[in-house]
């Protein structure tokens, strides 16, 4: 099971990945400098820097669904 505090909900749009909010600074609709064609290699266990364009806020993704990134911090409370 996944735990759900180290998840964060992500969309694709027009090609680019997209998160609703940040985790960090709360800002909206923010563009990741992560590509749809990385997903398959995350989800077979690559890991993968993901920095937050808004803040700078960095975290580890370590696997992926359709629909969370799972990283290796915590990011609910």
């Amino acid at each position: 099971m996944i735990p759900f505090d180290r998840a964060w909900p992500y969309e694709i749009m027009m090609g680019d990945v997209y998160v609703s909010e940040c985790p960090f600074c709360h800002a909206d609709n923010i563009l990741l400098p992560l590509k749809p064609s990385e997903l398959p290699d995350i989800r077979d266990g690559k890991k993968k820097l993901l920095v937050f364009p808004c803040c700078y806020g960095r975290v580890s993704v370590i696997d992926a669904d359709a629909d969370y990134l799972l990283t290796d911090t915590r990011l609910r409370r």
